[in-house]
């Protein structure tokens, strides 16, 4: 069934670590007219805050008495792309450093934390048409999306893509150790009680690793006229 331009759209794109999520969800926000919502930054920003005050992220007793000081706050721009505030500091390019993505997938473990952030994250997408990425977009912040994508690639090609991310940027980075850390992220987020990773049973699948970026917008962006008639 064809939607009606005025409905807000909402995809959600699920995937494991460096799989191309937000580059693809950012690209195919674009190419919607939708507004790009990167769950990731989020957690990467309380983990990130959680870490400058000396706590471990993996221990909800440093976490959670800490989350009521936490303000965050995303801005979209008139080309849809989003910037990620904490407590008022633009922190969109230090939650980047690949230090904050362990942060992120330890706090993201905590049960508190997901129900802290999920009502931030649904109204976000009941306010417009978006394209959200994460690891329980489909599964629990957007059950009732109406498209549904489950994004992956071999470990091999996510470590090299991220090499290569890294490299790119000037930094040093050990292709092995990416890989490790990608293979230890993987288990670590599929194996969590809350909310683990996994591929919502109506969602549609989709392997990127044979193809480049454009290939694989085209293939998200098939997947999304068909399901919604966009």
């Amino acid at each position: 069934m064809t939607r009606q331009e005025n409905e807000r759209l909402q995809v959600a794109i699920d995937g494991p670590a460096g799989a191309g999520k937000s580059s693809l969800a950012k690209a195919l926000a674009q190419r919607l007219g939708a507004v790009y919502v990167d769950t990731g930054a989020i957690y990467r920003a309380v983990g990130l805050s959680i870490a400058r005050q000396g706590g471990d992220c993996r221990k909800p007793e440093d976490v959670l008495p800490r989350l009521p000081e936490i303000k965050l706050t995303l801005d979209f721009g008139s080309d849809g792309l989003q910037r990620m505030y904490l407590n008022g500091e633009d922190v969109t390019e230090a939650i980047r450093d690949n230090a904050v993505s362990a942060y992120a997938s330890q706090v993201s473990a905590i049960p508190e934390v997901r129900a802290f952030l999920l009502e931030m994250q649904r109204q976000l997408a009941a306010e417009q048409s978006v394209v959200m990425d994460g690891r329980d977009i489909g599964t629990v912040v957007l059950p009732q999306a109406q498209v549904k994508i489950f994004l992956t690639a071999s470990p091999e090609q996510r470590a090299l893509r991220r090499w290569k991310e890294l490299r790119a940027k000037g930094q040093e980075a050990d292709l092995a150790v990416i890989q490790a850390e990608i293979i230890q992220r993987d288990y670590d987020d599929s194996h969590r009680a809350a909310a683990p990773l996994r591929r919502a049973e109506d969602a549609v699948e989709v392997d990127t690793s044979a193809l480049n970026l454009e290939e694989s917008l085209e293939a998200l962006y098939a997947v999304v006229k068909e399901r919604a008639g966009r």
